[in-house]
């Protein structure tokens, strides 16, 4: 040597000759070389003794060490590495083997697909590495088991099995995970080396050399499984975990889903047998739906079963049914879907786990960031940041296309034994109460986008003004996703005794409810707010809102006898009040009940008494004098005094009168009605827009249509159909667009017009979806097409 220091194979003491010999502190090497100090410490104290080719390398750059000089401090480290076997060793019992794979294993067909072809198509250069993540009881591990197996035959230089304990207090340390991973592949424990940062270096040059299959299943995070991955050869690592591990760059993701119904059903009947599944069939598919299709619940299901071969499937089945013992009936021995719920649960910062088992206590199959927030006591942000978290833990699943979450059916019976263990009733009652004065705030806002008299109007009251809806398209699209929120706060508000609240909220509803006719719960919103008006004791509210519950009955149920009931409690009402108005509605309301019940001269007499009755009525609600066309008996004309509400109530009794008269045979008659109600649309309603005016109008083309049809005047009859339909589809109202479409339909197929049967078609489909009773009428039309053999398209 140029000094005539003698070269030795104690890497460490040659390692600290040269450094003092160039005159560096070990900072100063660290600094040139980019190897730690704690490495250089453990380099020359002996603790490390054969460090890497590449670390060797940047040591002897740093020292400006000659060829000569370089070589000898290589040949010391190699003295100190393992010599790697060139075969596997033969597993022993401190070996890392697969665990054993379940002989019953179903589905998962192609998630195991896609991971056998990654494997395949893996190149030499960047070992390919997959994360399969999600929910608790997805069967991560079981699916990981599986597919080390299926693929075990690939990697011939060692399958590797290694639990992280991700869901422990304490999860496995990365530097004492690649202990056991350096064991595995053969090294001594003298050989392993002390620093974490070393022990990834050995682990990644010796499984860069071989070709492994690594399975790191519970895994906490990025940082403990990072360390882990081996960064060249072909080597396939996977990862399972609870949490999303989002931070992993280059890696593969394996979805798995819940199991279909008829896959839960296959691993039910590989448990326990085909015999006893054939043998109670429906209780099979009932027993995998009360697990809500989760491959751990059927399976504590099956093994259940299987211990008992004398038990009948309906009885597990009756047990489950019940939600308060359903997780008491999800366990076997100790397979507990409670415990693996739990063990997530605990892991969960304190916010986190508050927002987790309050959002049980939201109404319906889903909820927003801002029902979490008020139930949960937070700002929008942090509700928003804890749900994030709690998704990406599988708690919770969001919606790819909109900012909302939901629980798997047993995950929320687990937060909700969580809100009734660690929530007093006084804090949920609070919870509660919270939310739904913001719900209905914020729904009562919304729904003043509809009202005729706030349409330009900014909507008061709003609880948060910075994010309400700010035009009629957001919201409708508010409403209509926190449909079952606004309506179980509006249940709360009832039944706390907080009635002006709900008054408040249903008139809001009332313009907005015309638009959505087929949906069922407007009967419940107009019965609550009927019950808080009388409650309130006002008899004029409760004529109001008798007669919204009348039109509901009528329109969105269907039910007429309730109808009937409903509009002759709002007349009560409407006449101990003396408020005509009402009065007159509830008769139109009762006539359209009694005609649907084909009562036809009962219906008759009520609506010339509510068209009488709007006519000459001077209350300061509705002071209408308005014309009526002369019906059977002849002419009848009356003046008018133009008041809004009297005149849209007389363009819908009119209508209706209409309809009356063309379905006993005078469409004559109802055609010139219903063009009276036509030019009453066309001069226009004062105080009242446009778009409300068209609404009517198209109705009233809707009748026109319907009435030259029932003359037979069919090419007539076509055009006002038509404008009717493009105007009821542009205000979006389903149930009188499809119910247009319907009588459409009808008319192209009496004409023979190529688009009949796609329309009616249409029509058929569409109705049934908003569970009209016309869609029967629309299954008629089609099967005559059918019967006369009409080529339409």
């Amino acid at each position: 040597m140029r000094d005539g220091t003698p070269s030795t194979g104690d890497f460490g003491q040659q390692l600290r000759n040269l450094r003092v010999r160039h005159g560096l502190s070990q900072e100063a090497l660290s600094h040139a070389s980019g190897v730690s100090v704690r490495a250089l410490a453990d380099m020359e104290r002996g603790r490390t003794r054969g460090p890497q080719r590449r670390t060797v390398q940047a040591l002897a750059e740093a020292l400006e060490l000659d060829d000569d000089e370089a070589a000898s401090l290589e040949r010391s480290a190699a003295l100190g590495r393992p010599r790697p076997r060139t075969a596997p060793a033969p597993v022993g019992p401190g070996s890392l083997a697969l665990p054993r794979d379940i002989r019953d294993f179903t589905a998962r067909g192609p998630a195991l697909a896609r991971l056998l072809k990654m494997a395949q198509d893996a190149g030499p250069g960047l070992p390919a590495v997959t994360v399969v993540a999600g929910q608790p009881g997805l069967g991560k591990t079981a699916f990981a088991v599986h597919a080390a197996h299926h693929l075990a035959p690939r990697f011939p230089d060692g399958q590797f099995a290694l639990d992280l304990h991700g869901m422990d207090p304490e999860p496995t340390p990365p530097r004492d995970a690649l202990a056991r991973l350096l064991g595995a592949l053969g090294v001594a424990d003298a050989a392993v080396p002390v620093a974490t940062d070393d022990r990834v270096g050995l682990w990644r040059s010796l499984a860069g050399e071989r070709r492994l299959l690594l399975l790191l299943d519970n895994a906490a995070d990025e940082f403990q499984v990072g360390p882990l991955l081996p960064s060249t050869g072909r080597s396939l690592t996977i990862v399972t975990s609870r949490h999303a591990l989002a931070g992993l760059e280059s890696v593969h993701r394996t979805d798995l889903a819940l199991l279909r119904r008829e896959e839960a059903v296959e691993l039910l009947t590989r448990i326990i047998g085909p015999d006893r599944v054939r043998a109670e069939a429906q209780a099979a598919r009932d027993l995998a739906d009360l697990c809500g299709y989760l491959p751990l619940a059927v399976r504590i299901a099956g093994q259940r079963l299987l211990s008992r071969p004398h038990e009948r499937l309906g009885k597990l089945v009756a047990r489950l049914a019940t939600e308060g013992r359903r997780l008491d009936g999800l366990q076997a021995g100790n397979l507990r879907v409670r415990a693996a719920f739990a063990l997530s649960y605990r892991q969960l910062q304190q916010d986190s786990q508050v927002l987790l088992r309050r959002a049980a206590l939201a109404a319906g199959a889903d909820f927003s960031p801002e029902t979490a927030a008020r139930l949960a006591g937070l700002s929008h942000d942090e509700a928003l940041a804890r749900a994030e978290e709690l998704t990406d833990a599988g708690l919770l699943q969001s919606d790819v296309a909109t900012e909302r979450y939901r629980f798997h059916d047993l995950l929320r019976l687990y937060a909700s034994e969580q809100v009734a263990a660690e929530d007093s009733p006084e804090v949920r009652d609070a919870a509660l109460d919270r939310t739904a004065d913001w719900m209905l705030r914020r729904a009562t806002a919304a729904a003043l986008h509809f009202d005729v008299e706030h349409e330009h109007a900014l909507s008061p009251g709003d609880p948060d003004p910075d994010t309400a809806p700010t035009s009629r398209d957001e919201a409708r699209a508010w409403l209509e996703a926190e449909q079952t929120q606004w309506l179980a706060a509006l249940r709360r508000a009832h039944g706390t005794g907080r009635h002006r609240e709900v008054l408040d909220t249903a008139q809001a509803m009332h313009w907005f409810s015309d638009l959505n006719q087929h949906w069922e719960q407007w009967v419940e919103v107009f019965q609550l707010s009927a019950d808080s008006a009388r409650l309130l004791g006002s008899r004029q509210k409760e004529a109001v809102h008798l007669n919204y519950l009348a039109w509901a009955h009528n329109s969105c149920t269907h039910d007429t006898q309730a109808a009937l009931t409903s509009a002759d409690a709002a007349l009560a009402a409407a006449r101990d009040s003396g408020d005509g108005l009402q009065e007159g509605w509830a008769l139109g309301y009762g006539a359209g009940a009694l005609q649907r019940q084909g009562r036809v001269k009962e219906a008759e007499k009520r609506l010339r008494e509510g068209a009488h009755r709007l006519a000459t009525e001077n209350s300061p609600q509705g002071r209408v004098k308005e014309a009526e066309k002369r019906l059977r008996e002849g002419a009848h004309r009356l003046a008018t005094e133009n008041s809004p509400q009297g005149r849209l109530a007389e363009l819908t009794i009119l209508n209706t009168l209409g309809t009356l008269l063309r379905q006993t045979g005078r469409a004559a008659e109802a055609l010139d009605l219903h063009h009276r109600s036509e030019r009453i649309c066309r001069a226009g309603v004062p105080g009242r827009t446009d778009g409300v005016i068209t609404l009517y109008l198209a109705v009233t083309r809707l009748h026109i249509g319907n009435d030259l049809a029932a003359l037979e005047r069919w090419s007539e009859a076509e055009a006002p159909l038509r404008q009717a339909l493009t105007a009821l589809e542009a205000s979006q109202v389903p149930a009188w667009a499809e119910r247009t479409r319907l009588h459409l339909g009808q008319v192209l197929a009496a004409t023979g017009h190529p688009e009949a049967r796609t329309t009616l078609r249409t029509a058929r489909d569409a109705l049934a979806a908003l569970r009209s009773p016309l869609q029967m009428e629309a299954v008629e039309a089609l099967a005559a097409l059918d019967d006369i053999g009409v080529a339409t398209a």
